[in-house]
């Protein structure tokens, strides 16, 4: 078998191994109503051609990230409704990035055993793994076309690259960060003209965000992520520094590097400089999410750090020592940083309640307005209206959208804590809504129906 079909068989079936992972994850009650449950109910809505605006954020789907590439799985969503697609497309893409760093690879002349040894660093970052766990992100749909970028800008493919970077400006607006540190690369190799233009196009889409979309779809209103990740770099430049997370950035940038440090070379800097940008944005953003390994935000860097290999240690005649140790080592900081042990720790802790709330799911009906636990939102998302109670908000079932009520004090989830999901239990209780309660502690609470108002000549002991 010829080692192409052979990578595309892998990298396919890698996909699909990596599906059932974060299906089985999203079976055992272990998703959130952020992100999963929030992308899973704004591609409904528009594949039920609704209005996409979250029930849960008051916001349209185009003024979260400017994301429209969601808008091409309503089409899926058309065929069949399900949040399966989602995982499905995100585990493949992540899986079949291999492929372009496998070009990559051989664009720069790494020998065969060396490009399958690029593919293998790909599959083995921490980072894609953990990506995959936690729930969909649309950043992870774009990572092949990132990978393939970097090569048509390397094989003098204009209009190929260009493309590439518009599909990846519609997966997320943090992304102009990683397009804005391929002009720092490309000025570094004195490629003016195309760091001119990948410069131009993350700073122009900026400004279309920021200046129109998000103010027309927000009442007036800018982008507000930039004001909550750097509200603590206030006052002087002294108190600046003392407000950093110096010891989490150190310890950040150290994990981030480990998989592929010891393949980076001189010949890696200019490549580096891809991920600048985002890097400093990480280690400055005021929440410690941002400089982890857990999350999606440092997704893009790991094609850099990939890349950085191929430009470095891989390269032909470089690599000085087999690639043998480089996968040891690779496979070492995957089980260290990775998560895979979670599936036989926190994630199965749902599993005695796992009957019940399936019980209780098929008992809500599909027009319900939904108020329900963070770790139920991503099953029951597809309908106009869903939300969980927030700790941090106060909640009366007093003139409110909800018809059923679906709670757990006992386990009240991400966001939310046990004394708010009581109150709201009462007050159901209160104004006599039918109400069950199961073993686990989760309970479902749906408001009376309310009879239609009967016509005077149905009326009892009317003329008929």
């Amino acid at each position: 078998m010829k080692p192409r079909r052979q990578l595309w068989i892998l990298a396919t079936a890698l996909g699909l191994i990596g599906w059932s992972v974060s299906a089985l994850r999203h079976h055992w009650l272990q998703s959130n109503a952020y992100d999963l449950g929030l992308f899973d109910q704004w591609v409904w809505l528009i594949s039920q051609g609704l209005p996409p605006i979250s029930s849960m954020e008051h916001v349209h789907v185009l003024a979260d990230h400017g994301a429209w590439l969601l808008y091409s799985f309503s089409s899926f969503y058309k065929l069949l409704p399900s949040v399966q697609w989602l995982l499905a497309g995100q585990a493949l893409a992540l899986s079949l990035t291999a492929i372009p760093i496998w070009w990559l690879a051989k664009q720069a002349g790494v020998s065969r055993k060396g490009r399958w040894l690029a593919c293998g660093l790909w599959w083995l970052q921490p980072v894609v793994f953990n990506t995959l766990l936690f729930d969909v992100h649309p950043e992870t749909w774009v990572m092949p076309a990132f990978a393939w970028a970097l090569w048509a800008e390397r094989a003098d493919r204009p209009r190929l690259w260009l493309a590439l970077l518009l599909l990846m400006l519609g997966a997320r607006d943090g992304l102009v960060l990683v397009i804005g540190g391929m002009g720092l690369d490309l000025a570094w190799r004195r490629r003016w003209r195309w760091s001119a233009s990948a410069a131009g196009l993350a700073a122009g889409w900026l400004l279309l965000l920021s200046c129109w979309l998000y103010p027309w779809l927000r009442d007036g209103d800018g982008p507000k992520a930039a004001a909550r990740m750097f509200s603590h770099l206030s006052g002087g430049p002294m108190q600046i520094l003392q407000n950093l997370d110096w010891s989490g950035g150190v310890q950040y940038l150290l994990l981030l590097s480990l998989p592929c440090l010891w393949l980076w070379r001189r010949q890696s800097l200019p490549t580096l400089l891809i991920g600048m940008p985002l890097v400093l944005v990480n280690l400055l953003s005021a929440s410690a999410s941002y400089r982890t390994l857990i999350h999606h935000y440092s997704l893009p860097l790991a094609v850099v750090a990939v890349m950085a290999a191929i430009d470095g240690g891989l390269a032909a005649g470089r690599l000085r020592r087999g690639p043998d140790w480089a996968l040891i080592w690779a496979t070492v900081c995957w089980l260290a940083l990775a998560k895979p042990w979670f599936f036989f720790g926190p994630y199965p802790q749902r599993l005695p309640s796992l009957g019940s709330t399936q019980e209780a799911i098929a008992l809500i009906q599909q027009d319900d307005a939904v108020l329900t636990t963070s770790y139920l939102v991503p099953h029951l998302s597809q309908r106009s209206t869903i939300s969980f109670p927030k700790r941090s908000s106060s909640h009366t079932l007093d003139k409110s959208p909800w018809t059923a009520l679906l709670l757990n004090p006992e386990d009240p989830g991400w966001g939310s804590k046990r004394s708010v999901q009581r109150d709201l239990l009462n007050q159901a209780s209160d104004r006599n809504w039918s109400c069950q309660r199961w073993s686990s502690g989760l309970t479902l609470c749906q408001q009376p129906a309310v009879e239609p108002p009967s016509r005077p000549g149905n009326a009892p002991g009317g003329s008929g």
